[in-house]
C-alpha cells in the first residue's frame, strides 16, 4: 500500500467515522423503540446530545483525570489509524488494550464507590474479550502469512471467512461485550436500567464525558472495520459484501440488546471463553492441519 494511500485512509478515519457510527447510533436508538412500541428520537440524537455536553461548563475531578481520558481518546485514534492505514493487526489489538487501561485509570482517579465497581467489571469484560481478540490477529496469520492488515486484504482473491468461520463467531459474540449491550452492559451501559449509575463513566460529566463518547465512536468503528476485515479480499466486489456483514452484524446487536436482560459477570465470563474456546479453538485446530 503506497504511503499516500495509508495517510489518506488515516485521515477518512480521523474525519469520518464519528459521523459514521454517531449515525449508526441513532439509528440505534430509533430501531430499539420501534422494537419497544416508542417513536423514538431523531437519528441525529447522538450529535445534539454531544453538542450539549460541549457547551456544558468543564468540570472535572482532578487534573489527573482529563489527562486520562484525553490519553484514552488519543490511544483509540491511534489504534483506528493502524487499522485502516493497513498497519499490523496484532499492534492494533494492543493499541486496543492499552486505551483500555487508560479508562480504567481514569475512573479509578475519582474515588467513587460507583466508579470502583464499574471499574472492577470493567476488568472483568477485558479479560472476557481479550483473548478473543488475539486469536482473531492469529487466526488471520494462520490464513495468510501475515498480520498486516494491508497484506491480509491484497493477499487473496477470496474472502478469508471461508477459512475463519469459528473466529467470526468468537467476535460477533464479543462485540455484545465491547458495544456494551445487554446481556453484558455490567460495567456501565447507554441506558437507564445500570445498577451501579454509568459505572466507570459515572463521574464524568460534560466535556470529559463527550470525549469519551467520541473514542467509543472511534472504537466501534475499529471493531465493524475488523468484521469486514474477514470479507474483504482484493476483490473490489467484496467491499460491498463487507458492509452488508457489518450492517448485520450490527442490527442483529440491536436485536440481542432488546430482547436480552442483563446476566452476572461470572455467566458473561464463563460464556465469552467457552465460545472463545469452543469456536475459536476448533477453527484453529482445524487450520493448523490445513497448513501441515
Amino acid at each position: 500500500m503506497m504511503v499516500q494511500t495509508r495517510i489518506l485512509l488515516a485521515i477518512l478515519y480521523v474525519v469520518v467515522a464519528p459521523f459514521v457510527i454517531g449515525l449508526l447510533d441513532g439509528f440505534d436508538r430509533k430501531i430499539s423503540a420501534r422494537m419497544q412500541g416508542r417513536r423514538g428520537p431523531s437519528v441525529f440524537q447522538p450529535f445534539y446530545d454531544l453538542k450539549k455536553l460541549f457547551e456544558k461548563e468543564f468540570l472535572t475531578a482532578n487534573k489527573m483525570q482529563l489527562f486520562l481520558i484525553r490519553s484514552y481518546l488519543c490511544f483509540i485514534i491511534l489504534s483506528g489509524i493502524l487499522f485502516f492505514a493497513g498497519f499490523d493487526l496484532l499492534l492494533v489489538v494492543f493499541a486496543l488494550s492499552t486505551s483500555a487501561m487508560f479508562l480504567i485509570l481514569a475512573s479509578t482517579a475519582t474515588h467513587s464507590p460507583f466508579s470502583s465497581q464499574g471499574t472492577s467489571r470493567e476488568l472483568v469484560q477485558i479479560m472476557a474479550c481479550e483473548p478473543m481478540e488475539l486469536l482473531v490477529a492469529v487466526g488471520f496469520y494462520l490464513a495468510t502469512s501475515t498480520f498486516t492488515v494491508s497484506d491480509i486484504v491484497a493477499g487473496s482473491d477470496v474472502a478469508n471467512i471461508r477459512f475463519l468461520p469459528g473466529f467470526f463467531v468468537g467476535f460477533v459474540f464479543i462485540l455484545t461485550i465491547k458495544f456494551r449491550k445487554s446481556p453484558f452492559d455490567i460495567s456501565t451501559s447507554h441506558h437507564a436500567h445500570q445498577e451501579v449509575i454509568k459505572g466507570v463513566t459515572s463521574e464524568m460529566v460534560g466535556k470529559e464525558y463527550a470525549m469519551v463518547t467520541i473514542a467509543e465512536w472511534y472504537e466501534n468503528a475499529i471493531l465493524l472495520g475488523i468484521v469486514g476485515l474477514f470479507f474483504i479480499s482484493s476483490n473490489p466486489l467484496t467491499f460491498i459484501g463487507a458492509v452488508i456483514a457489518i450492517l448485520a452484524v450490527w442490527f442483529l446487536e440491536i436485536l440481542i440488546d432488546n430482547t436480552s436482560a442483563r446476566v452476572k459477570w461470572q455467566l458473561m465470563l464463563k460464556l465469552a471463553w467457552g465460545v472463545t474456546i469452543v469456536a475459536a479453538g476448533m477453527n484453529l485446530f482445524l487450520l493448523e492441519i490445513i497448513r501441515g
